[in-house]
């Protein structure tokens, strides 16, 4: 379980997170959402461990974050960031095999970075020059990093995804909710920021509303996207669940003649 305690976190001298409580269980999926600036990347970092809150606590399987070395840290959580830029010439392999933990044979990581390529649908993609690819094609690679660590590591390490969407086209946002999806299924917890609440919707047990760092609304989507919330974080008027005008697109589950390679 992921917990974190009355977190506040203040830089030069603004309240980023004033006072945040989260839990998230095994199994379950926790989407944040909120407007720009309300804390979530923030947040995210926190629970990763890159940072540490001014004050409150964050607990990892009930022991304090600060008391995780990080190779079991490792082993216990996976992150994938907004963004992550590459100097140097990688090939894509060589990108997610930076992922494998523990000493593998040569013929165990390349069929882990194989798997994952399989799973994001770049299967073909491991000679190929990381810095080549299109925005969301890197993205996708940084996922089969992400995957990578997670299975060589047992495979029930929480995941956490900061916009794992926001370069993809609606297809590959599909399947990488569905492989998140898949993953909470193993008994793993996923804690993901999304900025699109029909994908939050659609994937969360649990969403959590963020705005000017505090905590304003938390339990399921049916609970918790109103029209109320919508206006409140957004200062959007809308009625959720309503029909708009004009065509909209609204997914409903798993791509047909589709499913995430095993």
């Amino acid at each position: 379980m992921f917990e974190a305690r009355d977190i506040h976190f203040i830089r030069r001298g603004w309240a980023i997170l004033d006072g945040v409580d989260l839990t998230v269980a095994a199994g379950k999926i926790v989407a944040i959402v909120g407007p720009n600036g309300a804390g979530k990347s923030t947040l995210l970092k926190l629970l990763t461990g890159e940072i540490t809150p001014t004050s409150g606590e964050v607990f990892l399987d009930g022991k304090s974050l600060t008391d995780w070395q990080p190779q079991m840290l490792a082993q216990r959580r996976a992150v994938l960031p907004q963004s992550a830029a590459v100097s140097f010439p990688f090939a894509v392999a060589e990108i997610v095999a930076l992922g494998a933990l523990g000493k593998l044979t040569r013929r165990e990581k390349e069929s882990l970075v194989a798997r994952a390529l399989k799973a994001v649908e770049l299967p073909s993609f491991a000679p190929r020059f990381y810095d080549e690819l299109s925005g969301g094609e890197r993205q996708r690679v940084q996922l089969a990093r992400v995957f990578t660590q997670l299975w060589s590591g047992g495979g029930n390490g929480f995941l956490l995804l900061d916009e794992p969407t926001s370069n993809l086209d609606l297809s590959h946002q599909l399947l990488t909710l569905e492989l998140a999806r898949e993953h909470a299924g193993t008994g793993a917890g996923v804690i993901c920021i999304l900025h699109d609440l029909n994908l939050a919707a659609m994937v969360a047990d649990e969403i959590v509303a963020l705005k000017e760092g505090r905590v304003v609304a938390a339990g399921s989507p049916a609970n918790t996207v109103t029209d109320a919330l919508v206006a409140e974080l957004y200062g959007v008027s809308c009625t959720v669940g309503g029909v708009p005008s004009g065509p909209f697109i609204l997914p409903q589950s798993v791509r047909r003649g589709t499913s995430p390679a095993r």
